[in-house]
């Protein structure tokens, strides 16, 4: 394999190693968040969105 093979496979595997972390920890983030807000939900705290009456 060439030096110029090399570096790019190199690249690539970095690159797939970055973007499978951003996924990963994106995905462990969304999970936290879920939990938090339910958390909230159930100690009585609600969502400004959830207010009834006419939108402005």
């Amino acid at each position: 394999m060439s030096t110029h093979a090399l570096y790019v496979a190199a690249a690539y595997g970095v690159t797939v190693l970055a973007l499978s972390a951003l996924v990963g920890w994106l995905a462990i983030d969304l999970r936290l968040r879920r939990r938090e807000l339910a958390e909230l939900e159930a100690s009585g705290v609600r969502r400004r969105s959830d207010r009834d009456g006419p939108v402005a």
